[in-house]
C-alpha cells in the first residue's frame, strides 16, 4: 500500500514553523501541536511527527537525518 502525500512540502514546512514560534505560549509541545494541527487540517500525530523530523535534521533531536536515511537506502540497493 502506497503512502500519497496529500500535504505539499511546503504546507509541511508552514506547520513545524507554526508549531516552533508558537510553542512558548503553550504549556507543553503536544499542546501546541494540538491547537495548530486542525489549522493544518491534519491530526495531531501526524504533525508532531513532521515536527519530530524536522528536529533531528536540525540536529536538536538525536536519530537519523532525512538525508542519512536516504543515501542509507541508496547504499543497501547498491549491495542487492
Amino acid at each position: 500500500m502506497n503512502k500519497s502525500n496529500k500535504f505539499s512540502p511546503e504546507v509541511r514546512e508552514r506547520a513545524v514553523r507554526m508549531v516552533q514560534e508558537h510553542r512558548a505560549e503553550y504549556p507543553s509541545l503536544w499542546a501546541a501541536i494540538e491547537s495548530i494541527a486542525p489549522k493544518i487540517g491534519c491530526v495531531p500525530q501526524t504533525l508532531h511527527d513532521w515536527v519530530k523530523r524536522a528536529e533531528i535534521d536540525a540536529g536538536l533531536r538525536a536519530g537519523t537525518t532525512t538525508s542519512d536515511a536516504r543515501r542509507i537506502k541508496e547504499l543497501e540497493r547498491e549491495v542487492k
